[in-house]
């Protein structure tokens, strides 16, 4: 979940474009006779229609209006929500899917580029680059300093390991653990390994990797022993990679937020997309059908107080 902004300790993950044909292609993992998010049953292929809302897209800046296309920053490597599908260039998962009904609502299209996390947050606010950050972002004071957000789903941070494993996320004193480097899992496992030290017991030893596909990679080949990461993630790998599990609760749930320009009118147009988005079913239905209805919101809201 989780993701802070470009440059602070807790700055949400850091991308990797990852050209996956696989099922899980954004976690870069496959068991034996599992099915590809190419097969017809991927969620992927099953997009629901929206209708444009004249009223709405009426409230669309002229500059946005103007090509009729919203340009988007994400990091395509973060299954479900994220990702490269099996052609390795088309953006795909709920958080796409669900953008991009919020974007029909209005009466515009996507354009998804896919870019490192710590990049996007100022090619939204200063360069330009992007007219909009969806990347699982996470709403937090850091971030709100320097970009108008707009919350949408509700996450947090869930361990995983080996079927089996007896690692008690309280106590992985002496551990391997890894995380996706600038996500807020980072500053997570290291107060957790301070912890450690302060107590006299050994260090949780933390190997940080470019994204969390190759983060779970190695705990399925037993280099590390766990790994911590945004519940739908987490929940996702453990559903797709052999001989993995959960391990303990969710905590610290915070609001997945859309990025744009700090005081930007366009975050209460997304908050109003989105409540109509929300209004006329097409929401749940995202949600459900990825099966991440757990994180749904019913309040949309510019800005909340994290």
């Amino acid at each position: 979940m989780w993701r802070n902004i470009v440059i602070s300790a807790d700055a949400r993950r850091r991308g990797l474009a990852v050209g996956a044909a696989l099922v899980i292609g954004a976690l870069g993992l496959t068991a034996c006779g599992e099915k590809t998010e190419d097969s017809a049953e991927s969620p992927a292929k099953t997009a629901p229609t929206v209708s444009a809302d004249s009223a709405l897209a009426a409230q669309v800046p002229e500059d946005i209006k103007a090509d009729g296309v919203i340009k988007i920053g994400v990091d395509s490597s973060y299954a479900p929500n994220e990702y490269l599908d099996a052609d390795g260039k088309t953006v795909v998962g709920w958080d796409v899917e669900l953008f991009d009904a919020v974007a029909a609502k209005l009466g515009l299209k996507t354009e998804w580029v896919t870019s490192n996390f710590d990049d996007i947050v100022p090619g939204v606010t200063t360069s330009g680059k992007y007219e909009t950050g969806v990347s699982s972002f996470t709403i937090n004071p850091e971030r709100l300093k320097q970009a108008t957000m707009v919350s949408y789903f509700n996450a947090g941070t869930q361990w995983f390991a080996k079927e089996g494993a007896t690692i008690d996320p309280d106590d992985a004193c002496g551990k391997k653990i890894a995380v996706q480097k600038a996500t807020v899992q980072v500053p997570d496992i290291e107060k957790r390994s301070k912890d450690c030290t302060d107590a006299g017991k050994p260090a949780i030893q933390i190997s940080q990797y470019q994204g969390q596909d190759q983060a779970t990679s190695a705990v399925v080949s037993g280099k590390e022993d766990a790994s911590l990461a945004d519940s739908p993630i987490a929940a996702y790998a453990v559903k797709k990679a052999p001989g993995l599990a959960l391990l303990g609760d969710i905590y610290d749930a915070a609001p997945y937020g859309y990025v744009v320009k700090k005081d930007s009118p366009l975050g209460q147009v997304y908050a109003d997309a989105l409540k109509a988005v929300i209004a006329d079913g097409t929401y749940t239905q995202i949600l459900e059908k990825w099966g991440v209805q757990a994180g749904g919101i019913t309040d949309p809201t510019v800005d909340p107080a994290s």
